[in-house]
This record gives structure tokens, C-alpha cells and sequence, in this order.
């Protein structure tokens, strides 16, 4: 920075210079008096005091004279140097007084350059104030609802509108089923013509058991007949009338308009054992099962089984039951 403003003043000097460059020419005597050069130079002097007195005011008279003390430079109209020494020229005068010049320029720099540094150094150490961040905290985004601009605005001193959260839709309760209809208990006429039958006693209580539920069924008792023949096939479960069994089971619900239930035990009957006594009959009721619930589909194809699995049965035995039941499910 020192050789910066060096060179600037350098550069005035010799512009200076060059206007003082004239006064070669002209006489000493001129000089003295008082040219256009000189005055511009008395300018430059004062201008300089003027800018040391605004840096430090108040500053040594020894370096910084007022305006009106007298200049610590060589003037041109100096007293008359002491005998013997050698006489100068107006261009010396003006060289001498523009080395002086920068000599105080480069001072005068070189103390704001210390000030200016110490004050840096002092602001660098100035404690932040406690529990003070420098760090700017920039507030989140507003997200909330944005004002209608039709809309007129409230008071101050009312609280803004906040719309109510919407309704709760509350879960349907789920349905309650029915509780099933209890059976109608069984009149003193029917317990008694059910007495009337009665259980044979023989060597064999499992076909007696069965025979019992036979009984039943054939005097049109369906819900007593199921009601034995369950318990004839939790007694006995390898009783050798188990397929006639669940065959009779079957029947029983589907003689009473429960084909659903009647259903399950005849495809229990044919798949549980297929050379079984009933396996056959259970198969051709299970397609007329299947006819009652509307479901000509399954029926069809149950009798398609039947057909090629018992070809003796659907040609002999159970022929006409067979074909009926054909009939009713329309197959091709």
C-alpha cells in the first residue's frame, strides 16, 4: 500500500516537475516573485496539512503546523543561503519541497496503517455478548390455511377462524345374527308314537343300533333317525353298517329339506371308502342333493362320475334312479 501511494505521489511530483521544467527558462528573479508553479505548489502544501490535521487533530505542532505557523519545508523565498554555498535553482527548490512532501505522506500512511490494524485487533477480541448466536434463524414456511381474498378480515382482537375437524365416521356396528330358532319340542302324541318303537335285543348292539335308526327313519321320525344313527356311528365307527350308516344320514336330512347337510355326509360316505356298501347310493344322492339347491352344474357332474365309476349300478340296481335324477338336472 506504501509503494502504491509512493507512486501516486511520484506520479504528482513529476507532473509538477514537468510544469516546474518551464521555469529553466525563466529568470531567478522570476521565480522568486511568485509563478503560477509556485502557487500550485503552496496549494499542494496546504492541502496536505489540511488532510494530517482531519487524521490527527489536535497532533504535534512539530509535524503538523496550523495553517497560519510557518512550514517546516524549504520556501522558495527562503533567506539567502550563507556565503560560499553553491546558489539553486527554482527546479532544486521544487524537488526538495516534493521530497519533503512525500517523506510526510509516507509517515502519515504508515500511522493510519497502524491505526487501522489495531483497530481491527481490537475488534476481533471484543467478546459476542453471552447466549447471543450471529447465526440468523430464518422462521419454517407457513402451512396453514391461506386467507380467502374475497374474504372480509377479522378484528384484531378476534381469535382467527379455525375450521372444525370433519365428522368422524363411526363404524357401522356389525350385524347380529339371528340366533337360531330352537327346534319345536316334540308334542306328547309324537314322544309317545317314537316309545312305541321299539330297539331291537340282539347278540350284535351295534346293528342293533343301526337297525333302531332305521326304524326310525322309516316312520318318517328324519331328526330322531339322525339323531341315532350319529350316535350308532360315534359307538360303533367300524361297525360293519357303517356306509349303510351315513347313506341313511343323508337321507334322513335331505327326506327332511336339508339338502346342504345331506350333501356333506353323502360326499363323506363316497369319499371315505368308494367300494363301500352305500359309496354307490351316496354318489346318485348326492347329485339329487345338488339338483334341490339349484346347482345342476355339480349335479351333472356327480352324475358323470357315477356313471362311469358304478357303470353296474347305473345299468342295473339303481337304473331308474339314475335316469330320474338325470332328468331333473338336464344334463347333456
Amino acid at each position: 500500500m506504501n509503494e502504491m501511494r509512493r507512486g501516486k505521489l511520484r506520479a504528482v511530483m513529476l507532473a509538477v516537475l514537468a510544469c516546474g521544467t518551464s521555469l529553466v527558462a525563466v529568470p531567478v528573479v522570476h521565480a522568486q516573485e511568485g509563478t503560477v508553479e509556485e502557487i500550485r505548489l503552496r496549494k499542494l502544501e496546504a492541502e496536505v496539512r489540511a488532510l494530517q490535521r482531519q487524521v490527527f487533530p489536535g497532533g504535534d505542532p512539530k509535524f503538523f503546523p496550523s495553517d497560519g505557523s510557518a512550514s517546516t519545508m524549504p520556501q522558495t523565498g527562503s533567506p539567502t543561503p550563507q556565503p560560499g554555498s553553491p546558489a539553486t535553482t527554482p527546479v532544486t527548490d521544487l524537488l526538495t519541497r516534493m521530497d519533503a512532501l512525500e517523506g510526510q505522506n509516507a509517515r502519515l500512511t504508515a500511522q493510519v496503517e497502524d491505526l487501522t490494524h489495531r483497530l481491527r485487533k481490537l475488534e476481533g477480541a471484543a467478546p459476542s455478548a453471552p447466549g447471543v448466536s450471529s447465526t440468523v434463524v430464518t422462521p419454517p414456511p407457513y402451512t396453514g390455511p391461506q386467507p380467502d381474498v374475497g374474504a372480509t378480515p377479522l378484528p384484531a382482537s378476534q381469535p382467527a377462524y379455525t375450521p372444525p375437524p370433519p365428522p368422524v365416521a363411526k363404524p357401522k356396528p356389525a350385524p347380529v345374527a339371528a340366533a337360531p330358532t330352537p327346534p319345536a319340542k316334540p308334542t306328547a302324541a309324537r314322544l309317545a308314537a317314537v316309545k312305541a318303537i321299539v330297539k331291537p335285543q340282539t347278540d350284535d348292539p351295534g346293528e342293533d343300533e343301526y337297525t333302531y335308526g332305521f326304524k326310525l327313519w322309516e316312520a318318517k321320525f328324519y331328526p330322531e333317525a339322525a339323531q341315532q344313527l350319529k350316535l350308532y356311528l360315534e359307538k360303533y365307527p367300524r361297525h360293519k353298517r357303517v356306509s349303510y350308516a351315513k347313506n341313511l344320514l343323508g337321507r334322513a336330512y335331505l327326506d327332511d329339506n336339508q339338502p346342504r347337510e345331506a350333501a356333506n355326509w353323502f360326499l363323506q360316505n363316497y369319499q371315505g371308502n368308494k367300494r363301500g356298501d352305500r359309496a354307490a347310493d351316496s354318489l346318485l344322492y348326492l347329485a339329487q342333493a345338488m339338483v334341490d339347491l339349484k346347482d345342476s352344474s355339480r349335479a351333472c357332474i356327480a352324475l358323470g362320475e357315477f356313471s362311469d365309476t358304478y357303470k353296474t349300478e347305473a345299468a342295473g340296481r339303481l337304473r331308474s334312479q339314475y335316469d330320474e335324477t338325470r332328468r331333473k338336472a338336464a344334463c347333456n
